[in-house]
């Protein structure tokens, strides 16, 4: 069962108990990331993600590393577009020590100087390597351009030049506007008992102020576009993408089913066409971006340059059927069970429970059972495919990128034709 309290402050927590499990592990969120920045403030998120593992008042780096390694224990944090999480995983007994390391890296990291300058090194090798896995720096290519101009489409870690303006100044008011009561939760599953838990989570959070800054960004305005990025690659990286839904749409079911059927597994249409078939492809998937008011959907396939258009060409191919004549029978009745199926065992982890938990909070304020995702999953019907996928995939309103060696391959818009 899972509970959820609120503490005077307006910090939440919420715990679900799973007695059969030894571990615990529990996660402090914060329901900021990189959509909230501004373009100056491009990183700033994803860089205090970083210093708060980097000594406190009473703790230094190595022994805050010390402290979780003695127990057996994992720490670390992520950033996203919309939010932060600082977590660790530990023996359920850990669980008091644990939840105290955490909110004295929260609330007491000092931000030395001298770490911050190291620190900005480690991330501008983060930067780097993202550039130079070219099946990652498409995703980020993509949305700079299909959200050009709004928050959403700058890379969580920001840029080089960015990184290198973040001064301890601006890392320490940031985090004072948006490291806020109303905006912290804490979430934990395994084995933890809900009442000690608020109980500590009072004595060591009950001091975060309620107040601060409020946020009311406007989502994204969608920029059908083609764009190529000349790069010396053995291979050359497509992204075709669309607009998409947001968490909490009432056709996410349908979109669930959508992205499975046509390239979310092995079985899937563009893996059985592409590289099944006709070998032109090591990996091709499909994905969804989904945030609070807005998303998007893609496609993505690397291949050898002189098999680009014919891998366009099966691709808008596969994407046209869906559009037209949506799934058949047997199709929608495997994307469903495959969903179904890949929920099930992805929480049977504490890891993955606390997760979806903290999702939970963000994006619907409640817990969504799984007796009811599974039914939503049931209930969807070839006729709502039919009408997401030709909502979707409009040759006016899609774009994509190209990544790598293309000698000059001349590509445009009409190239989309082909979805008419």
């Amino acid at each position: 069962m899972i509970s959820r309290s609120v503490l005077g402050n307006g910090v939440r927590v919420l715990s679900e108990p799973m007695p059969q499990m030894v571990s615990t592990t529990i996660g402090i969120w914060v329901e900021n990331g990189s959509r909230y920045e501004a373009p100056e403030e491009s990183g700033v998120s994803h860089f205090i993600e970083h210093l708060l593992f980097k000594g406190t008042r009473t703790r230094t780096a190595a022994q805050i590393a010390e402290q979780i390694d003695a127990v057996g224990g994992v720490l670390n944090a992520f950033t996203g577009k919309e939010y932060t999480c600082y977590y660790a995983k530990v023996i359920g007994e850990d669980l008091p020590m644990t939840t105290e390391l955490l909110a004295d890296i929260f609330l007491e990291s000092i931000f030395d100087s001298d770490e911050i300058d190291r620190e900005r090194q480690v991330v501008l090798q983060e930067i780097s390597q993202a550039e130079d896995t070219p099946d990652d720096f498409i995703h980020d290519l993509f949305t700079l351009k299909f959200w050009q101009g709004h928050p959403l489409a700058l890379p969580i870690f920001g840029s080089v030049e960015s990184v290198n303006r973040i001064d301890r100044k601006l890392l320490r008011s940031f985090m004072a506007e948006r490291y806020r009561a109303h905006r912290v939760f804490i979430a934990a599953a395994g084995q933890v008992d809900h009442e000690r838990l608020v109980s500590d989570c009072q004595r060591l959070f009950g001091s975060i102020a309620g107040d601060g800054k409020v946020e009311t960004i406007a989502p994204p305005s969608d920029h059908p576009m083609v764009l190529y990025q000349e790069k010396k690659l053995e291979q050359a990286h497509i992204c075709i993408g669309a607009p998409g839904l947001s968490q909490v749409d009432g056709l996410r079911y349908a979109s669930y089913v959508l992205n499975t059927a046509l390239g979310g597994g092995m079985s899937s249409r563009l893996f059985q066409e592409v590289r099944e078939k006709r070998g032109r492809v090591y990996s091709i998937y499909s994905f969804m971006s989904s945030y609070a008011d807005c998303g998007s959907f893609g496609i993505y396939a690397g291949t050898s340059p002189e098999w680009v258009d014919e891998v366009l060409e099966v691709t808008l191919k596969e994407i046209g059927k869906v559009a037209r004549s949506g799934l058949s029978a047997e199709e929608l009745a495997r994307a469903k069970s495959q969903i179904k199926g890949n929920m099930l065992l992805g929480l049977e982890g504490t890891e993955s429970r606390m997760n979806r938990l903290a999702r939970n909070e963000i994006y619907f304020r409640r817990e969504i059972p799984v007796a009811e995702l599974s039914a939503g999953i049931d209930s969807v019907t070839n006729d709502q495919v039919v009408a997401l996928a030709s909502s979707w995939f409009k040759p006016e309103q899609m774009a994509m990128v190209l990544l790598g060696d293309l000698k000059g391959k001349k590509i445009d818009s009409a190239v989309f034709s082909a979805l008419s």
